[in-house]
């Protein structure tokens, strides 16, 4: 007879483990194409729209991209943010018909067709307008399509088969009749200002075109010699002013001063080597500026004749500093309100044709505005001695010609910030040239109004409604032509007797038929003056306007073509953009919509920031510090890009690199694995298993109260459209509430426990609600994983967690005095896990169910859980409650659990070996392996 003990059952095979076909591994840039390809067969856009009829629609109207190149990360972010608040506004019970766009005229893309031209060796003047015009709607198309594929990999859903674009006929057309209703409603005016003018590309510049760089500018002092004044001793003395901006002087017609300025009548006695000045010269210089300009300009000793406020200065006037150079004319000397003494003389040379305040001044006085400058940026025959000289290039040769008259001061360089176009990136002049504009006060009040709709529109951040205010508040009148050729053009004919555009609602409509009909390259055509005029009027008698509207104009009308023509509400809910279009989009489309509808188009902006690297820094190639969102879908998927943004304040700068990417990839690993447990723990989950909420034990209610919060704060985000915070709240949950403390907890009864027990059932019940509501929340973020988490348990061929609303919460799960209660509990079982980990690093124990603690609670504490429910929330075998005093101190002991460990559940118990049938086992494993 063999006496050898027998082998110990395994009893692995009697432990309900997780089990779940979802993998580990998120592999999302290989999963996410074939979601995608899924999402196209199954028609799921198609689907939701169906679904959708009948619901309160939301429209987040989107402010479209410039069709010109590969997407770069900040259009990641500006889309993905869009993308989530449109899935959200669905799921809370929205038709949320998301209508993507593109912007596809203007300076940029002619710039690109005219550098292909260049390479070539082409003249762009040399090509007929309708063929340039083709090969820049060829161009556009091209990138619209490439754009449009990378959007939609970035999981961003929309109706991608009805896209708009400001090149589509129709919306030509649209664009063609908003421009006729300011014409019809008198605020469209063609004057001469002064306005941004970029000499490279031949054209007007809006604000919104303008960036500013430092700039090396040359500077001069010039004398204006007095040749009549009020007081006999100003006859003869020279007023001295000081420009960063020399080629302006063939320009001048006028010296401001400030009348309560302090000015310095000075008697030079002295100069230094080199000095253009001499002995007996004398200068009227501010009082405060003087020692400057004596340090600049070489004087040495001099003397002061007298101080006088600028108002002697009235009437006075003097002659040109190029007099005897074809400059023949005087020089009124007039007050101005903007002349100060923080740079300078304390006077201001007077260019009308070149700056703001000159030409008010100038417009004031009425002051000639000689047009000096031609497109190119060279000088005009009105510029006698300089005509044919780039202004850029013509300060050296206005040095020569001062220095020859006399008036010559002296002469330097400063590096200031000055404005440069966006796309060529050279610098750019103010220059005076016949232009459209919308009257911003005339009877139709457009800023008053304007205004007025700022203060109704709800800002997120809040800090946007001052931003665009001011701007609104302080703007000059819009200026909406363009000298270009690839855009919409502006559709007027101007009367040759009289120079008043002609405003005939027949005319509008026929050119916005054939716009309709044929784009509008329908205003190029052979005969289109004597088409759009119609028989009754002589095309002779007109003068058909060629310049192509401001590309502002035509992305901020896209709300009369997109919205109301769909069927979509007017005013929209939402707009959203970088911070940046405060001064661009949100700006344009509040001036046009408030021109031709008395509102606002949205009734919420929401700005987010910019995207810098890991440091701080711009990103820029030369730096080599650029991040494309190309190649972090190659590597980590577009669901670690999406959780990026969201994981993010993006009403602030974003930063992006290697290392936050890292970061990010590890949170979504973490996400991914509360999932995968869940997933695994609800193997073979029915209906059958669900315990009622009045029957489930505290923990199991404190998780649903959790939940009850968690949607009150993603409800909140959808109404208010902040959803900073919301992701880290989420994520969080996940990981501390969820992972960290009840997957911990109830592990052990979901493993071992019998499958009828009221705790495993109770726990399960839970978590089919934890990932229906997981799936769900996660769903506008984490587009494709929680379409993957969906499927895994509900694999259905046309289902999609995307079809679905965000559950339902019932009010009765929140319950802030238990929350209260399990907080109190956590603080306590923080301090027992505190004394394990002690006794674990000292080698005491090797896993917590090798103690049993003795929990020294105060008074107030005792009640909170008996010793098995704290053995149990602890994961300890045992726990011995010892009640002190109210307010003692919590105290907690460490004690070695008594008796043998259980081969199943792996407590550490006395009654392990008490059983007969199964001797390795505690009661409660014996009791379910023989009911398995």
């Amino acid at each position: 007879m063999n006496d050898a003990p027998a082998e110990p059952r395994d009893y692995r095979g009697t432990v309900f483990l997780p089990n779940t076909p979802f993998p580990m591994r998120g592999d999302l840039p290989k999963r996410e194409p074939a979601m995608l390809e899924r999402w196209q067969r199954m028609g799921l856009w198609e689907k939701l729209r169906q679904r959708s009829k009948g619901r309160t629609p939301f429209v987040l109207h989107d402010g479209p991209p410039y069709a010109n190149g590969n997407l770069h990360i900040g259009h990641a972010l500006n889309k993905i943010l869009k993308d989530v608040i449109n899935r959200a506004a669905q799921m809370a019970g929205h038709d949320a018909n998301y209508i993507p766009g593109w912007d596809c005229h203007g300076l940029p893309i002619e710039w690109k067709v005219e550098e292909e031209y260049r390479a070539k060796g082409r003249d762009k003047d040399a090509v007929p307008v309708l063929d340039f015009r083709a090969e820049c709607r060829a161009y556009a198309a091209h990138w619209l399509d490439v754009q449009r594929q990378e959007f939609i990999r970035l999981g961003v859903a929309g109706d991608w088969a009805d896209r708009y674009a400001t090149m589509d006929l129709p919306s030509e057309a649209a664009i063609a009749r908003e421009i006729g209703k300011f014409l019809m409603n008198g605020s469209l005016y063609r004057g001469l200002r002064p306005v941004m003018w970029s000499p490279v590309e031949k054209t007007a510049l809006a604000e919104a075109e303008i960036e500013y760089h430092d700039h090396v500018s040359p500077t001069l002092h010039g004398r204006f010699r007095i040749l009549k004044a009020k007081a006999a001793d100003l006859v003869g003395a020279d007023v001295v002013i000081w420009t960063t901006t020399p080629w302006t002087i063939p320009g001048n017609r006028a010296v401001a001063y400030g009348e309560e300025i302090d000015y310095a009548l000075v008697h030079v006695e002295g100069v230094a080597e080199g000095s253009l000045l001499a002995i007996g010269d004398r200068l009227l210089v501010a009082l405060p500026l003087l020692p400057g300009f004596a340090k600049e300009a070489g004087i040495g000793a001099h003397s002061i004749k007298r101080v006088l406020k600028g108002a002697e200065l009235a009437g006075a006037i003097a002659a040109h500093p190029l007099r005897g150079q074809g400059y023949e004319f005087d020089v009124p000397l007039l007050a101005g309100d903007f002349v100060t003494t923080d740079a300078g003389t304390g006077f201001v040379h007077i260019a009308p044709g070149h700056g703001e305040d000159d030409f008010n001044l100038g417009r004031l006085h009425g002051l000639p505005i000689p047009e000096t400058v031609n497109d190119d940026g060279t000088f005009t025959i009105h510029a006698p001695g300089f005509t044919g000289l780039h202004v850029f290039k013509a300060h050296a040769a206005i040095y020569e010609a001062m220095k020859a008259a006399g008036t010559l001061a002296a002469t330097g360089k400063l590096t200031h910030s000055y404005p440069h176009s966006w796309r060529s990136k050279k610098p750019v002049i103010f220059r005076a040239t016949p232009q459209w504009f919308i009257a911003m006060d005339d009877e139709n009040a457009i800023r008053a109004k304007a205004l007025d709709a700022i203060a109704k529109t709800h800002f997120v951040p809040e800090a946007g409604r001052n931003r665009i205010g001011s701007m609104v508040a302080a703007r000059p009148d819009w200026c909406i032509s363009r000298q270009r050729a690839w855009g919409v053009p502006i559709p007027i004919f101007v009367s040759k007797q009289s120079g008043e555009p002609l405003r005939d609602q027949a005319i509008i409509d026929r050119v916005c038929a054939a716009f309709a009909a044929e784009g509008a390259d329908a205003w190029y055509k052979p005969g289109a003056a004597a088409r759009f005029l119609g028989p009754d009027r002589n095309a002779a008698d007109y003068e058909q306007v060629m310049d192509i509207v401001d590309v502002w104009f035509e992305s901020g009308s896209t709300h009369a073509f997109v919205l109301p023509p769909r069927g979509l509400p007017f005013p929209a809910d939402l707009y959203l953009e970088g911070s940046d279009q405060h001064r661009g989009w949100f700006h344009s489309s509040l001036l046009e919509s408030v021109g031709t509808n008395g509102v606002a188009p949205f009734k919420a902006v929401l700005t987010h920031g910019f995207v810098l690297d890991e440091q701080g820094r711009k990103m820029s190639k030369s730096l080599g510090n650029v991040t494309a969102p190309q190649e972090v879908m190659k590597q980590y998927g577009a669901d670690i890009l999406r959780l990026w943004v969201m994981n993010s304040d993006t009403a602030l700068d974003l930063r992006i690199g290697p290392e936050i990417l890292k970061q990010q990839a590890e949170l979504y690993r973490r996400i991914r694995n509360t999932l995968r447990w869940l997933l695994g723990s609800l193997d073979g989950f029915t209906d059958a298993e669900t315990v009622a909420h009045a029957e489930l034990p505290e923990l199991e209610r404190w998780v649903l109260h959790r939940l009850s919060e968690l949607d009150a704060r993603i409800r909140t985000a959808v109404e208010t459209h902040d959803w900073a915070g919301v992701l880290p709240e989420l994520h969080n949950f996940c990981n501390i509430d969820l992972s960290a403390f009840y997957f911990d907890i109830r592990k052990d009864a979901l493993y071992c426990d019998h499958a009828g027990s009221l705790r495993r059932r109770a726990a399960r019940t839970v978590l089919d609600v934890l990932h229906r509501c997981l799936c769900a929340w996660f769903a506008p973020v984490l587009a494709f994983t929680a379409e993957e988490a969906w499927l895994a348990r509900f694999p259905d061929e046309e289902g999609s967690i995307h079809l679905l609303d965000f559950p339902f919460i019932p009010e009765g799960w929140r319950d802030p005095e238990l929350a209260a209660k399990w907080a109190r509990i956590r603080e306590i079982r923080g301090a027992v896990t505190g004394v394990l980990e002690e006794a674990r690093r000292a080698g005491t124990i090797g896993a917590s169910l090798q103690a049993a603690p003795v929990l020294h609670l105060p008074a107030e504490d005792a009640l909170l859980l008996s010793a098995a429910e704290w053995a149990e929330t602890a994961i300890v075998s045992a726990a011995t409650l010892a009640p002190e005093a109210a307010g003692a101190p919590l105290a907690v002991d460490f004690a070695v659990a008594p008796g043998e460990k259980c081969a199943r559940c792996w407590r550490v118990l006395p009654e392990v070996g008490t059983s007969p049938r199964h001797p390795t086992l505690c009661l409660r494993c014996d009791d379910v392996v023989e009911r398995a």
